[in-house]
């Protein structure tokens, strides 16, 4: 037997399939990472880790690695800029393959500059292939969009 709602679920309801309705829709941004800028990257690698990332790329003489853990990565970056930086890299997915279709950078950048984000660099829109741009979020964080393939 079907339970009988209340007007307050029903509103709720009705309120969630709105909303729902109204979201704007995705866009696939591609893998995700948190670029980590740090003071002592052998210390960082250290401590990574022991929280069991284990080093999938980089090179540490040239001050750089990409860590893993599960899906989970992140990079660390001795002297190559000053914040933390979240990255999305169009074309890839979680284990830097590539994939079949994608969102080219060159359109996500269209897409955010006509919903009025300010970019702080910009992908030339005239290339093919890897490519990037960078943007900051209302609280400064920097966000990196930056396709390889």
């Amino acid at each position: 037997m079907a339970r009988k709602l209340s007007r307050r679920q029903l509103a709720a309801s009705s309120l969630l399939a709105a909303t729902a309705l109204a979201a704007p829709p995705q866009l696939p941004v591609g893998a995700f990472s948190v670029s980590l800028a740090v003071k002592d990257i052998a210390a960082s690698k250290l401590f990574y880790e022991k929280l069991g990332f284990t080093v999938t790329s980089g090179n540490q003489a040239k001050n750089w690695l990409v860590l893993r853990n599960g899906d989970h990565v992140i990079g660390i970056f001795q002297g190559m800029f000053d914040k933390n930086i979240l990255t999305f890299n169009p074309g890839w997915d979680q284990h830097t393959k590539k994939l079949p279709a994608f969102s080219d950078i060159r359109e996500l950048q269209r897409q955010f500059k006509a919903q009025g984000l300010k970019l702080t660099t910009e992908a030339d829109e005239t290339t093919k292939g890897p490519a990037s741009f960078t943007l900051s979020d209302p609280d400064g964080n920097q966000i990196l969009f930056d396709q390889h393939v």
